[in-house]
């Protein structure tokens, strides 16, 4: 079932504290003359899954770049925890569809580097029970002292989601991360991640063009459409946790691709 409105599917239930606001938020280029974002407003509770979906140039890696605190919008309020967001922040964690690891350091090294260009190499070190914990969650106890280019792509990108949690972020920003891999490595990371999320209460928004990823990990999609990047529809995803890829061929997941299709249709045919 298609819900648009995601608090009437969950008025009995208690609202978790909001960690993630974002209000009236436009972006421009060329002194105003591209609008790329217009008018956005989302709000993402603690523990929730949301995902973006919509055609290319549609403004989706524009609003990942604000919400990461690399790139200014032009007008609008973005705020983490309580605090504007006006730069890159350790509480902010991101996945990019390339593991991007060094490849002259340790998988157990790469994890640490966001301590160590923080903080030092003297506090990563201390860090590295903890990395290893990180690594063991992913299935990469064994491989923490091989080197990126011993990884095949899903134990790169394994990697690259420890390196993510090192720091315990409020929020993690996920652009396409498994794009790049096969088809059989991309649903078993996608049950990965909705495993790790779950098991640590993470607050997650995923970039996707996968429409059966966005509903598959997501408890919301947000549908953009562009000229100008906006949102049409905020989707609550009623499907029960864990989820599986098995629930892929059910009618109810059928009826929810089949709903956003037709929105992003929509677009193509104006």
């Amino acid at each position: 079932m298609v819900q648009a409105h995601p608090n009437d599917a969950r008025q009995s239930l208690p609202v978790a504290r909001t960690v993630y606001e974002i209000e009236r938020l436009s972006k421009t280029y060329a002194r105003n003359a591209l609008v790329a974002l217009r008018d956005v407003h989302l709000t993402i509770h603690k523990g929730e899954f949301v995902s973006v979906i919509g055609s290319s140039g549609c403004g989706k890696s524009t609003l990942l770049k604000i919400m990461a605190g690399l790139m200014p919008p032009t007008t609008g309020r973005v705020v983490l925890e309580g605090t504007p967001v006006v730069g890159p922040r350790p509480d902010i964690g991101m996945m990019f569809q390339q593991a991007t690891l060094l490849p002259w350091k340790t998988t157990l090294e790469n994890v640490l580097m966001p301590i160590e260009l923080r903080e030092g190499r003297a506090t990563a070190r201390r860090a590295k029970d903890k990395a290893m914990d990180l690594l063991e969650l992913v299935g990469l106890g064994d491989f923490a002292h091989v080197y990126p280019g011993e990884l095949s792509g899903g134990m790169a990108q394994r990697a690259s989601i420890c390196r993510m949690l090192i720091s315990d972020p409020a929020m993690l920003l996920l652009d396409e991360p498994f794009s790049a891999l096969d088809e059989l490595t991309r649903d078993f990371m996608n049950m990965e991640l909705q495993r790790i999320c779950l098991e640590r209460g993470s607050t997650a928004f995923l970039v996707t063009h996968s429409l059966a990823e966005a509903v598959l990990l997501s408890d919301r999609i947000l549908v953009m459409q562009a000229r100008p990047g906006h949102v049409v529809e905020d989707i609550t995803i009623d499907l029960p946790r864990p989820r599986t890829l098995d629930m892929v061929n059910t009618p109810e997941f059928g009826d929810i691709v089949g709903h956003i299709r037709d929105l992003l249709g929509k677009e193509a045919n104006e």
